[in-house]
């Protein structure tokens, strides 16, 4: 009887694993909210440049036609890899999004270093497109991929710091629930000053992560013709589009969670979610229509000069309030 009241147990955990992972908060749930999150940010985008925008199912429709296409692998390009490469960024961003998420509405508990987790699940998809146009051999892929190799490096860094900073006020916990639990008995790391000033360089490093404007080198359309993705078509290209959308559900998630205490999806609770969420999703549309692209050297410098040392300065004074 025993063994199977364990088999029973396990059984069940596995299939609400499954779900948290498959279908909410994981992919079912982060991929038709990126896909109107990126509807909302192009709606934003053309009411700020006087247009009307598309439709609220364009992302839909996009995705559609995309499916509906051939998808073509070039001659030269290293096939095993260049196939599988949309799969290895789509992956790691359901991980991160079941994890983040299902620690955040108190579906699971998580793991052990989670956190630490979940920073290398969300540098999968930039991986990722490192690993595609590398693939394709194209020559403007190469060049894609190689500025994308140089933003990665630059960038990871005063994110990684940043990210230390709610740790080390949390008494060096790397559980994503110990970090929820923390701000939940004393108050949002956001308003202390080495928390806003993580906060302020995550932000800018989240714009750089998600390929946006002025962090956009990588797959300049009017320099590079796309870059990475020249040479991806029909459904590959559609994975990397959907990472993409999912991509910006999960890096504001994992912002607000680090920072803000998480979502509380009971009562009032719902409403602050989506308001914090809307927020972020402004701030991310205003940064990417009222800056110029730079070019990759001046995006690395800024990276490795001041948004480092401000995240080192915000290091600092978490050390300096223990």
């Amino acid at each position: 009887m025993k063994v199977q009241r364990y088999t029973h147990e396990t059984g069940r955990n596995e299939m609400r694993t499954l779900f948290i992972y498959l279908v909410f908060p994981g992919f079912a749930f982060t991929a038709l909210a990126g896909m109107m999150a990126s509807w909302l940010e192009r709606k934003i985008t053309a009411r700020l440049q006087w247009r009307v925008g598309p439709p609220w199912y364009q992302s839909f429709a996009d995705m559609a036609k995309l499916c509906a296409k051939v998808a073509l692998v070039p001659a030269a390009a290293s096939r095993i890899a260049f196939l599988c490469a949309p799969a290895i960024g789509l992956a790691g961003v359901i991980v991160a999004s079941g994890l983040l998420g299902g620690v955040d509405l108190g579906l699971s508990r998580g793991c052990p270093g989670d956190l630490a987790l979940a920073v290398c699940l969300l540098l999968t998809p930039p991986l990722s497109l490192i690993i595609g146009g590398a693939a394709s051999r194209h020559q403007l892929a190469l060049l894609g991929v190689r500025r994308e190799m140089r933003l990665t490096l630059a960038r990871e860094c005063p994110f990684i710091l940043a990210s230390a900073v709610p740790v080390l006020k949390a008494g060096m916990t790397l559980r994503v629930a110990g970090l929820l639990a923390h701000q939940q008995a004393h108050g949002s790391f956001l308003w202390s000053p080495s928390g806003a000033l993580a906060f302020a360089v995550s932000v800018v490093c989240m714009q750089a992560k998600l390929g946006y404007v002025p962090f956009d080198a990588s797959e300049a359309d009017t320099e590079i013709n796309s870059g990475p993705l020249i040479e991806y078509s029909g459904p590959l290209l559609a994975l990397f589009r959907l990472t993409r959308m999912m991509v910006l559900i999960a890096l504001p998630v994992y912002l607000l969670t680090l920072f803000v205490g998480g979502a509380v999806f009971r009562g009032w609770g719902i409403g602050a979610a989506v308001l914090e969420y809307g927020v972020l999703l402004l701030l991310i549309t205003l940064i990417k229509n009222t800056n110029p692209r730079l070019r990759i050297d001046q995006a690395q410098r800024f990276f490795l000069g001041p948004v480092t040392a401000v995240a080192a300065a915000a290091v600092l004074l978490a050390l300096a309030g223990r």
